[in-house]
C-alpha cells in the first residue's frame, strides 16, 4: 500500500482529530511540521524509547554475526492505529509496534534496517530469508506456528464493530453473522476465521455470510459507513480506537483473544534474545510506558513466550 493511501487512512480515521484515548498519555504538543493540523498535533509523541538501555546478557544470547554487524532487517506492515500507522503528513511511521521493534533492539544493541510491507507479504518473505524479523500485530496461531517462530509481547485478538443502527448486540457464535456481509483485511487470522466457518450456516439451513476482504484498511471502514457491508471483524484494539474517530459506529465485542508476537523464520536463533529484550522491557518500566502511551493497557502480558499454543 503506497504512503498517499496509508495518508488518507490515516485523514479518515481520524475525523478531524486525533484523540487517542482517554486512557493514553496527553502529549501537549503542537503538530510535527509547521502548519501541523490539530489532527497531528493530538498522536502522541511521547519518546519512550531512546532512555532505553542496551542489557549485556540479552545482548549475548543474539548470534555471533548478529552481534559483529549490528544490524537487523524488519519488515513493518503499516496500517491502522494504534499498531502502527503513518501520521499525517505520510512521513515516518509510528504506533505501539514501532516502539516495541525499537526498544526491543536497544536492549540488544542493535539497529533496525525497517522497510515498510503489507501484512500478506510478510510472513512469506521471512521463509525466504529477505527479512530477519517482522511486525504487523501477527497474532500467534497453531497454523502459523508450523511455519513461523513468534516472541510474544502483546494481547489483542479477534472482535467486532458495526454501524449505530444494526441489530447486533454481541457475536458469540459466528452462525449469528448468517446472511451479513462481513468486512476483513486480507491475508489475516480473520479471513481465515470467517472463511473456515462460513459452511456451518448452511449446516444451520441459514444463508451464509459473505466475507469481503479488503487490502487497503481504509476501504473496510468506507465499505461498513456506505453499507455495503454489515460488520467488520478487526483486532480489538483497532476496533476500540477507529469507532472513536467515527461517527455512528460502535464496538461490538471481544470474540476471541490471541497472542501477538514479533514474526521470525521457523527455528530462528533470534528468538531467546528477543524474549529477553522484551521481559527487559518489562522489567524496567519501559513496557507499560509504551502500553500507556497507545492507549491499550489491557493488551499487557506477563511475561514473553517463544511460540505459545494458540490461545482457545
Amino acid at each position: 500500500m503506497s504512503r498517499s493511501r496509508h495518508t488518507a487512512l490515516f485523514a479518515f480515521i481520524t475525523a478531524a482529530a486525533l484523540t487517542l484515548t482517554a486512557c493514553a498519555e496527553p502529549t501537549g504538543t503542537a503538530g510535527g511540521r509547521s502548519g501541523g493540523t490539530a489532527a497531528e498535533g493530538r498522536v502522541p509523541k511521547t519518546d519512550v524509547v531512546s532512555a532505553v538501555r542496551k542489557d549485556e546478557a540479552a545482548a549475548r544470547l543474539l548470534p555471533a554475526g548478529v552481534r559483529e554487524s549490528g544490524t537487523l532487517r524488519i519488515a513493518s506492515s503499516v496500517g491502522a492505529p494504534p499498531s502502527a500507522f503513518y501520521r499525517e503528513d505520510g512521513s515516518t511511521p509510528v504506533g505501539a509496534d514501532i516502539d516495541f521493534a525499537d526498544a526491543a533492539a536497544r536492549v540488544l544493541g542493535v539497529t533496525l534496517e525497517r522497510e515498510v510491507a503489507s501484512f500478506e507479504a510478510i510472513l512469506p518473505a521471512l521463509g525466504s530469508g529477505k527479512y530477519d524479523l517482522g511486525t504487523g500485530n501477527f497474532g500467534v496461531t497453531d497454523e502459523r506456528r508450523g511455519t513461523i517462530d513468534f516472541v510474544t509481547y502483546i494481547n489483542d485478538g479477534q472482535g467486532f464493530a458495526v454501524r449505530e443502527d444494526s441489530t447486533l448486540q454481541e457475536v458469540t457464535d459466528l452462525t449469528q453473522l448468517c446472511g451479513l456481509n462481513v468486512a476483513t483485511a486480507a491475508g489475516t487470522t480473520f479471513e481465515v476465521t470467517l472463511q473456515e466457518n462460513r459452511p456451518r450456516c448452511a449446516a444451520a439451513g441459514r444463508k451464509p455470510y459473505e466475507v469481503k476482504t479488503y487490502a487497503d484498511p481504509a476501504a473496510i471502514w468506507i465499505s461498513l459507513q456506505q453499507k455495503r457491508s454489515d460488520v467488520v471483524m478487526s483486532t480489538i484494539n483497532g476496533l476500540r480506537y477507529a469507532v472513536t474517530q467515527q461517527e455512528g459506529l460502535r464496538f461490538l465485542n471481544e470474540f476471541k483473544r490471541l497472542d501477538v508476537g514479533f514474526a521470525f523464520k521457523k527455528g530462528t536463533p533470534l528468538a531467546p534474545a528477543f524474549r529477553a529484550a522484551v521481559n527487559r522491557l518489562k522489567e524496567d518500566g519501559t513496557y507499560d510506558r509504551i502500553l500507556k502511551k497507545w492507549g491499550t493497557a489491557g493488551s499487557a502480558i506477563e511475561t514473553s513466550r517463544i511460540s505459545p499454543p494458540e490461545l482457545k
